[in-house]
């Protein structure tokens, strides 16, 4: 059986080329096959979306399409993996591309790693190199000012 494959050219010239399925991870091009704006065979540009972040895209949207091939739980795993270690220009360029090709389970796992990163205050200045130029009672008076904000169930 013939699988359809779809053309991807990112925003510094570079082919890339996925299955259907593969391809069917982003909403977006989903709904242009199905709305008869796009063929199979049609090649897709991604103006805002370059090479190397494309080729994430599609490492990611190959591993979810192939969802009965793997447990749930391994992938799990293998979606903390991805991202783990991934430094920040490029971990911020993935959540964009996958935005704009609005791609749901992705979208869903970067921002929950964002969430993870800056769980609390001392995260947050880390990740983003925020310098703390309260001294330690202000600090303290704004979490009892604010506790509700440090109890949140997760």
């Amino acid at each position: 059986m013939s699988t359809k494959k779809i053309l991807f050219k990112s925003s510094d010239g570079h082919l890339f080329e996925a299955d259907e399925a593969v391809a069917r991870q982003s909403t977006t091009i989903s709904h242009s096959l199905e709305d008869c704006c796009a063929k199979a065979d049609d090649e897709f540009l991604l103006p805002n979306v370059s090479g190397n972040i494309l080729s994430l895209v599609i490492e990611y949207c190959k591993k979810h399409a192939d969802v009965g091939s793997i447990s749930e739980e391994d992938l799990k795993k293998w979606d903390a993996e991805f991202v783990l270690g991934m430094d920040q220009p490029t971990f911020f360029d993935l959540i964009r591309a996958s935005n704009y090709q609005n791609i749901p389970s992705l979208i869903a796992l970067t921002c929950q790693t964002i969430a993870n990163l800056i769980a609390d205050p001392n995260e947050i200045r880390a990740t983003f190199e925020i310098k703390n130029d309260f001294t330690p009672e202000e600090e303290e008076k704004g979490r009892q000012e604010n506790r509700w904000a440090f109890h949140l169930s997760h």
